[in-house]
């Protein structure tokens, strides 16, 4: 359980995402048909999830633009551990768990006290509707 919390971390981060992405879609434009490269998809995520919690924690524009670079720079650590330690599965745990663990301390430094609650509370939340999903499959 504890060695794929990182993989629940990341997927809630994931999720938050989605939902922006579901809640704004008229603000989304059409999808082209032309092949996006992964640098691209996980800005739209990063900024989707910033989107949501400038939302629901009133961010500053400060705060937003630092929470969008560190989702930013999450996302691209750990899809970056997912391949280098594609073969070594423990290996890839101990990774993403660092790199949540930094994340969260940035996270933490930038917000303020209530905010970064706020967010722990969010993150408990959708951790909850995922297990359920998963226990009710």
């Amino acid at each position: 359980m504890s060695a794929a919390r990182p993989l629940l971390i990341l997927a809630c981060i994931t999720s938050l995402a989605a939902g922006c992405a579901r809640r704004h879609n008229a603000s989304i434009p059409e999808a082209k048909s032309v092949a996006t490269p992964a640098p691209v998809v996980e800005s739209r995520a990063a900024r989707d999830l910033t989107d949501v919690l400038t939302e629901e924690l009133k961010l500053t524009n400060d705060q937003r633009t630092k929470v969008r670079a560190i989702f930013t720079s999450t996302a691209e650590q750990a899809n970056a551990a997912q391949r280098q330690y594609a073969a070594n599965r423990p290996a890839m745990m101990t990774e993403l768990k660092r790199i949540n663990a930094a994340s969260d301390k940035e996270l933490q430094q930038v917000l303020t006290p209530a905010q970064y609650q706020q967010l722990k509370a969010k993150q408990r939340q959708v951790q909850a509707q995922m297990q359920s999903r998963k226990g009710g499959k």
